[in-house]
C-alpha cells in the first residue's frame, strides 16, 4: 500500500462512516490516512473500523500537514463545503465534496473556476449514479428500449414524521438543509445525466411534519431541451411510497419499485469485496426487479448491480493518469441552478425559465 494516494477525511458523521471511509478503504490504490472528528465516540468507532488512520481534530490541523495527503474528502455539514474546499485546493490537494457542492450555484461556480485554473482535480460525491436502478435506466434509455422518451419519474420519499436533532432541520439558509437540497440533489443530478440540460423548472416545495423548519416534501416538473419531462419527488412524509422510477416511452415503459440496497449494506457495516457468504455487491433481490414493456405485455428486467465503488475507482485514476473525474464538478453547478430555479418558481408559484 506504499504506493496508494493518502486520503484526509473531514468528517465522520453518517456521510464519512457508512459511505466515504468504507469506500475509500477498500478502493486500490487509495489509503484512508486521516480522519477529521473531535468526537470521542465517533474516534473510538474509527479505531475499531480503520485501526490504520489516524484522528485528527480540526480541519485546519489536517490541511496544515498537506504534505502527508494527496486528496481530501469532505463529508462534513453542508455549510462547511465551500470554504473547506477552498482551502484544500489552495493546499493544492485534490479534492472530494460530498453533495450539496455548494449553497449556490455562483458559489459553484466559483469553486469549479478556481480548480480549474489551479489545475488541480476537484469532484463530487454524486454516488447515485451508481445505483443499481439507475444503472439499469439508462442503459435501457441509451440503449432505445423504450423508443422515444418523453416522461421520467423518480422519487426519494421516505416516512420520517418526527424531525431529527441536527443541521439538516435547521432554518439559517447557510445551513442547506431539507429535503430538496439533499436528495433533491441526486434527482436532479440524475435527470440531467439521462435527459441533458433544463429548459424550465416549476416546483412545490413544502413543510409537512409538525415542528418541521425546513423543506420535508417537495416535487419539481422540469422541462428538458431534449422534450423530454422529468417529475421528481423527495419526501419525508411518505407513509406509503411511490414506484422509484417510472420511465415512459413510446414504445415501452419501465417500471421500479424499491431502493437500491447499497446505502443498507454499508450502514449495517458490509464491505465491497467482502465474504462470500455476503453475496455480489450491489446485487439485488430478484423479487425487487423492475418491469420493461407494455401493460400485459411486460417483463422483469434484472437490475444492474449497484456499484459505489466506482466512483472512487475513477477518482484513483484522474489521480494517477490525470483522467477526467468521475463526476464533473461542472454538473453540481447546472443541478444548483435547477434547484434555485426551483425555490423562485415555489416563492412565485410560477414556471421559471432558464433558457
Amino acid at each position: 500500500m506504499s504506493d496508494s494516494f493518502r486520503v484526509g477525511l473531514v468528517g465522520y458523521g453518517l456521510a464519512g462512516s457508512a459511505f466515504h471511509a468504507p469506500l475509500i478503504a477498500t478502493t486500490p490504490g487509495l489509503r484512508l490516512e486521516a480522519v477529521v472528528t473531535a468526537n470521542p465516540e465517533r474516534r473510538d468507532r474509527l479505531r475499531r473500523e480503520h485501526p490504520g488512520a489516524r484522528a485528527v481534530d480540526t480541519p485546519e490541523q489536517l490541511l496544515a500537514e498537506a504534505d502527508r495527503l494527496d486528496l481530501v474528502v469532505i463529508a462534513s455539514p453542508n455549510r462547511t463545503h465551500v470554504p473547506l474546499a477552498r482551502k484544500a485546493l489552495l493546499a493544492g490537494l485534490a479534492t472530494v465534496v460530498d453533495k450539496p457542492l455548494a449553497a449556490t450555484a455562483a458559489e459553484a461556480r466559483d469553486l469549479c473556476e478556481f480548480a480549474e485554473k489551479s489545475g488541480i482535480l476537484l469532484s463530487v460525491f454524486q454516488n447515485r449514479r451508481w445505483d443499481g436502478d439507475f444503472l439499469t435506466t439508462r442503459r435501457l434509455v441509451e440503449g432505445g428500449a423504450l423508443g422515444r422518451v418523453h416522461r421520467f419519474e423518480s422519487r426519494f420519499e421516505r416516512f420520517r414524521p418526527k424531525p431529527k436533532a441536527g443541521w439538516r432541520e435547521l432554518a439559517d439558509p447557510a445551513e442547506v438543509g431539507g429535503t430538496l437540497y439533499d436528495l433533491g440533489s441526486h434527482l436532479v443530478d440524475q435527470a440531467l445525466v439521462l435527459f441533458g440540460p433544463v429548459e424550465s423548472v416549476y416546483a412545490e416545495i413544502d413543510v409537512r411534519r409538525d415542528g418541521a423548519v425546513v423543506d420535508d416534501d417537495a416535487f419539481l416538473a422540469l422541462t428538458h431541451a431534449s422534450g423530454v419531462r422529468s417529475h421528481l419527488w423527495t419526501s419525508a412524509l411518505a407513509p406509503l411510497g411511490g414506484p422509484r422510477l417510472r420511465v415512459l416511452g413510446d414504445t415501452a415503459g419501465y417500471v421500479k419499485y424499491g431502493l437500491d440496497p447499497q446505502e443498507d449494506a454499508l450502514r449495517a457495516g458490509r464491505r465491497p469485496g467482502g465474504p462470500p457468504a455476503d453475496g455480489p455487491w450491489g446485487a439485488e433481490d430478484p423479487v425487487r426487479y423492475g418491469v420493461l414493456g407494455t401493460d400485459g405485455a411486460e417483463e422483469p428486467v434484472p437490475t444492474e448491480p449497484g456499484d459505489y465503488p466506482a466512483f472512487y475507482a475513477g477518482v484513483a485514476a484522474s489521480l494517477a493518469t490525470g483522467a477526467p473525474p468521475p463526476v464533473d464538478p461542472w454538473d453540481a453547478v447546472a443541478a444548483l441552478t435547477v434547484l434555485e430555479a426551483a425555490r423562485g418558481s415555489d416563492a412565485t408559484g410560477t414556471v421559471v425559465r432558464l433558457r
